[in-house]
């Protein structure tokens, strides 16, 4: 027979709670188990299993109301009869888990609209590039605090947010790249990944975004942006050659008229360069911030620390 949450919580042998910040990815934390034959209400499905199947299983820090403790063993809980199958928490005879309470759904709607409401301020009042590097962290902070599904929930929770306030184009200018971002990232920070792995995958995801967002707009204004862009780079580099050439650091028609196709090159590489600028300093804001927040990250490369320290 369980025990009761009263007897449970009054047993003072009892081990403490364990804190643990996240849920692992391969679990859902929302999925109802079957109902057992002693208890009125269905479970939440299993987030955390225990290691020994002889200790009290551990509890997270989610779970608002104590559950009654698993049978010591399988022997145990095949005796029971009817729903042995639910209450030892799956096949084999492993040991079952407990649920968690409301706090994940929580947090992810509250940091998906705190992402969309940021977006939605620099759409109205651009404060410069202050919240563009804040975009992606809500999202990641979800990954990091919970799981991938979780993240994956913020994301398009704040994408459908922002198609009800702004529309459904300025939402996808927000989802790709920004949500997918925060997803990679928050992976990546969770795997413990080195910085230099996840800015230059999320330079390329950034980048990417970029070349999307010229993409749609050609495509709904009818006209060929790219083809602009090229053209105002163009002039760009034609003034700095005529620059330089008044100057005397170049002779008189060496470098000629750029071509397309090295304006184009030149273009995609600005396109990249300034993603990985951006990613850096994403990074760099993250590891701030979530180190405040007793939240943990990968640690910066060594001359970042010493630039920061000093």
């Amino acid at each position: 027979m369980p025990h009761s949450s009263s007897d449970a919580a009054s047993n003072p042998s009892d081990e403490p709670p364990i804190d643990e910040p996240w849920i692992s990815d391969d679990l859902a934390p929302d999925v109802l188990d079957g109902p057992s034959d002693n208890a009125g209400t269905s479970e939440l499905s299993p987030t955390l299993k225990r290691s020994d199947a002889h200790k009290r299983p551990q509890k997270h820090s989610a779970e608002l109301f104590p559950l009654p403790p698993a049978a010591p063993n399988a022997a145990e809980s095949h005796a029971d009869g009817a729903g042995s199958a639910e209450n030892s928490g799956g096949e084999g005879g492993k040991a079952p888990s407990y649920g968690v309470g409301p706090l994940p759904l929580v947090e992810t709607a509250f940091l998906a609209s705190a992402a969309s409401l940021m977006w939605l301020v620099n759409t109205y009042f651009p404060p410069g590039p202050l919240l563009r590097i804040l975009f992606p962290l809500p999202i990641a902070l979800v990954y990091l605090r919970w799981n991938v599904r979780s993240a994956w929930m913020a994301a398009t929770v704040s994408g459908l947010l922002l198609t009800i306030l702004l529309g459904p184009t300025r939402s996808i200018f927000f989802v790709m790249p920004y949500a997918l971002l925060g997803v990679q990232l928050g992976c990546l920070w969770r795997r413990k990944a080195s910085w230099n792995v996840s800015i230059l995958t999320g330079g390329l995801l950034v980048a990417l975004g970029s070349f999307f967002r010229v993409w749609l707009l050609s495509l709904l204004a009818g006209e060929d942006l790219w083809g602009y862009s090229i053209a105002q780079i163009t002039q760009l580099l034609s003034w700095a050659i005529r620059k330089l050439t008044n100057w005397g650091l170049i002779g008189l028609g060496s470098l000629g008229q750029p071509g397309l196709g090295f304006v184009s090159v030149a273009a995609v590489v600005m396109i990249v360069f300034a993603s990985v600028v951006y990613l850096f300093t994403v990074h760099l804001a993250a590891w701030l911030l979530l180190e405040r927040l007793g939240v943990e990250m990968p640690e910066p490369p060594g001359w970042v620390q010493v630039l920061i320290e000093e």
